[in-house]
């Protein structure tokens, strides 16, 4: 498996599960779900990614109008970067579970096990990561206040009615989301295929600079086995699309970092 895409210019990857297409922009991925009644955007990457998502959304001949909810898995910064705007500009709700609140409000506030400063000293091969998620705005992103709230087990009244995954441990109210007709579950940062902090490449939890409790998330891989989902859309890195059951075996052998 290959390090994703760094490019300025975004990436739109169409139907990476029926109904659902990738767009990454700066080793972020958002997805957007097509539904019957319009479209929902799951997760937001960084300020800069607002124009590159209106530009997504005309190559799919849809519209701002379409938009009819963004979904966080996460509220982190690079997770919330254009939310705001989606939902002050176009009128969006913004969805996430309670415990994400919080960190919707101070982006930049949020637990985590190991300093952030260490992991480019002794990985300097993620610099370069690093630098292209703050040319994207990583460092300016605006909090958002008055999100639509869910439960774990919920199934959203959202285009492609998803399910709500609860798997804490990267912050303590990380949700996944589970797309039955789809066959996929989109894992957030619950389950990654590249972590920006390392640069290791398929299945991982992420690194303890960005994790609040790894033990917690190794354990929170169970609630996304039990989807038995076949693709596996995670919020960094490819797509997994040997099950999840084997992306989850190869986070658990993995660990934490």
């Amino acid at each position: 498996m290959t390090r994703p895409s760094g490019r300025s210019s975004a990436r739109l990857t169409r139907r990476v599960a029926p109904g659902i297409h990738r767009l990454e922009h700066a080793y972020v991925n958002c997805y957007l779900i097509e539904g019957s009644d319009g479209i929902t955007i799951v997760d937001a990457a960084f300020p800069a990614t607002w124009p590159i998502l209106q530009r997504a959304l005309l190559a799919l001949n849809r519209q701002p109008s379409d938009v009819k909810a963004l979904v966080l898995t996460h509220a982190h910064f690079d997770h919330l970067g254009f939310a705001r705007r989606v939902h002050e500009d176009w009128g969006v709700p913004v969805w996430a579970h309670g415990k994400e609140e919080y960190i919707a409000e101070h982006p930049y506030r949020y637990a985590h096990e190991r300093s952030r400063l260490l992991y480019p000293i002794r990985r300097p091969s993620v610099v370069p990561v690093l630098a292209t998620m703050a040319r994207a705005g990583a460092l300016n992103v605006r909090g958002v206040r008055g999100l639509h709230l869910f439960e774990p087990g919920d199934v959203l009244d959202v285009p492609g009615k998803p399910r709500v995954v609860f798997s804490p441990g990267h912050t303590f109210g990380h949700s996944a989301l589970h797309l039955e007709a789809s066959d996929a579950v989109l894992t957030g940062d619950a389950l990654v295929t590249f972590d920006p902090y390392t640069g290791a490449v398929g299945p991982h939890i992420v690194a303890g600079a960005a994790t609040a409790d790894s033990a917690q998330a190794l354990r929170s891989l169970g609630a996304l086995e039990e989807t038995n989902a076949t693709i596996v859309l995670p919020g960094h890195g490819p797509a997994w699309t040997t099950g999840i059951a084997s992306a989850v075996s190869a986070a658990r052998a993995a660990g934490p970092s």
